[in-house]
């Protein structure tokens, strides 16, 4: 696995957001320590800047102008709970590089993990929320795009609904966007009836799940929504915003998951991607903000994805994964 990091990371300072504080990013490294140390085979990579091009791709040039000058002040702010600091450009600038790089390690033949921060999938085209800045995730994606694959798939499985990369997304048939998320949760977007638009109808998956959901309930998502429409869509590569918020300790979800969940998560989809003949996963850090729930989540993720997938199968009877099913049914047969 290619780990691709920057310390950049650490000189991110958002002052409207006490949980998402430099820690978090040692925090995750310490993570993918405990997986080597277990014997994950990891290669360290430096990372680069995003390019104008791979950043314009996903964001308008007049909101990317703007992250500059806040940054370059020293300090400024984009929503109640996102704000900028002198070291900000710096870091988002490196974690979409990382995210482009993920891309090219995957395309190459070799899993790929993103430890950076800040997170990302709450960022839209021109604006950035959600102590997100530049969507990672998403320019990874337009990244792959540009390097010639025709579809995409970025499965999110951040607590939060990713509403910036479903909105980047929406009418773009290329890419498509599956969350599994808590609801009714900040931001109050992923409803199963948001689908998609245009061009993009059915190419938007959201699953919203309770408050207090476990692996069963997780497993019934995938099992039953998921699974069934990669398999349709038959994605080249499979982009992962890979969040650890929906974590039992988490500070801020409200879900039920312990780390071995995650490793479940990672299992399935990079047996899945094998099935499939796409490239291997790239993994990009979205939340966790339980700094050991963090830690230990990202090892378990780093370890699943060399594991046997879990024997996971949908009978029916969930009722927000039903109701998923049946809002995507039109456009997929396997939810038919």
């Amino acid at each position: 696995m290619h780990v691709y990091s920057d310390s950049a990371s650490e000189r991110h300072v958002n002052r409207l957001a006490g949980v998402e504080n430099p820690r978090r990013f040692p925090a995750a490294l310490a993570g993918i320590e405990r997986a080597e140390r277990d014997g994950a085979r990891v290669e360290w990579r430096s990372c680069r800047p995003a390019g104008e091009e791979a950043l314009a791709a996903v964001h308008d040039a007049g909101y990317l102008d703007l992250l500059r000058e806040l940054s370059a002040a020293g300090e400024g702010y984009l929503s109640p709970d996102t704000a900028l600091g002198a070291g900000s450009w710096e870091a988002a600038s490196l974690a979409s590089g990382a995210a482009c790089s993920a891309v090219e390690s995957a395309l190459a033949g070799e899993t790929a993990f993103v430890v950076s921060r800040p997170p990302g999938h709450h960022a839209g085209r021109d604006y950035g929320m959600g102590f997100c800045l530049t969507n990672h995730a998403a320019v990874a994606a337009g990244h792959a795009l540009a390097n010639g694959l025709g579809r995409v798939a970025l499965l999110d499985w951040d607590v939060h609904h990713g509403n910036g990369t479903q909105d980047i997304f929406y009418a773009d048939e290329r890419v498509l966007y599956l969350s599994v998320h808590q609801s009714p949760f900040y931001p109050g977007t992923g409803e199963a009836g948001e689908v998609g638009e245009g061009r993009g109808a059915g190419f938007t998956v959201n699953v919203p799940l309770p408050a207090a959901s476990g692996e069963e309930v997780y497993a019934a998502a995938f099992a039953g929504v998921f699974v069934p429409v990669l398999r349709e869509y038959h994605p080249e590569l499979i982009v992962v915003s890979a969040g650890f918020d929906a974590h039992a300790a988490d500070l801020l979800g409200g879900m039920a998951l312990e780390a071995d969940s995650f490793a479940c998560f990672a299992a399935l989809l990079a047996s899945l991607a094998r099935e499939l003949g796409a490239a291997p996963l790239a993994l990009v850090l979205e939340g966790g903000y339980n700094l050991e729930a963090l830690a230990g989540s990202v090892a378990a993720t780093v370890r699943g994805v060399g594991e046997e997938p879990p024997d996971w199968g949908y009978a029916g009877g969930v009722g927000p994964v039903e109701r998923s099913r049946a809002a995507l049914a039109p456009y997929w047969r396997g939810l038919g």
